[in-house]
């Protein structure tokens, strides 16, 4: 039993062997999915479609379900498991539909954060292992953080205002507009809150993007900086493109670097 355990627990968190890769991927692609059906549904579709939809989605739920609860089963500290940041997303991906059949649709609001899971994949470099470079892996982060930002506060603007200002707020492309340029500080103006909710969510975007944009821009201007002085010099055990000249191993896997590599690649 201890074995099986330490095996769930280890495909569950692993990116390597194919298993966990397949493991990981189907879950990646399901939280994509799950979320593109959160926007589907805020668009006029036939009766049909959306039943169709809800179905698809609940069997996603189900799916989430089970494995939040492998994750606690196969955790070695289950208390310490349960206030972790990435169990605390999963919990808010799955409690708000399991709560929302008493219709608690301010708990609701939380099933947006849904896409946030997939925050589990990028500091292991899984979502973005074809690109090369580190440079290229950092820009790559920050466009999927700015874009998870701003489809939670797209979802929640939408779920907050359509039903009180439906012209403004008709479908998520419109709350994704709202918020872009309110997260950007344009503010054209056009679309208007009109509820206190959505004015303090408007506030909470403001704040976020004036603090979040130049802090992310400027994680990558500095990095940039850094690697100014690198060459070119792919590491044979995890393929990292970039090393300081006078680098003899790998900073990432701690790899000998071949100094032929080097020749090679500034050949």
């Amino acid at each position: 039993m201890l074995l099986n355990r330490e095996k769930i627990e280890f495909y569950l968190t692993d990116l390597e062997t194919p298993i966990g890769k397949a493991i990981n991927l189907t879950i990646a692609t399901l939280v994509l999915l799950s979320s593109g059906i959160f926007v589907a549904e805020t668009y006029n579709i036939s009766d049909d479609a959306h039943l169709e939809l809800k179905a698809l989605d609940t069997c996603i739920l189900i799916i989430f379900a089970v494995e939040y609860l492998l994750r606690l089963w196969s955790a070695e500290d289950k208390i310490k498991y349960i206030f972790s940041f990435y169990s605390i997303i999963d919990l808010m991906a799955i409690l708000p539909s399991f709560i929302g059949l008493v219709d608690i649709s301010f708990i609701r609001l939380l099933r947006w954060f849904r896409i946030l899971r997939l925050i589990r994949f990028i500091d292991k470099k899984f979502l973005f292992g074809s690109i090369s470079s580190e440079d290229g892996v950092i820009f790559a982060r920050i466009l999927f953080t700015l874009f998870a930002i701003i489809f939670v506060y797209s979802g929640l603007i939408y779920q907050v205002e359509h039903p009180v200002n439906p012209q403004n707020f008709g479908t998520f492309l419109d709350a994704f507009y709202f918020s872009v340029v309110t997260m950007t500080t344009v503010g054209f103006g056009d679309v208007i809150p009109v509820s206190e909710l959505g004015r303090l969510l408007t506030v909470l975007m403001i704040l976020t993007g004036v603090a979040l944009i130049p802090w992310q821009v400027g994680d990558l201007i500095k990095r940039l900086v850094k690697t100014a002085n690198q060459v070119e010099t792919i590491c044979s055990g995890c393929s990292l493109a970039f090393h300081d000249a006078d680098a003899v191993f790998c900073k990432r896997c701690g790899t000998k670097l071949q100094k032929d590599d080097h020749v090679q690649n500034n050949s």
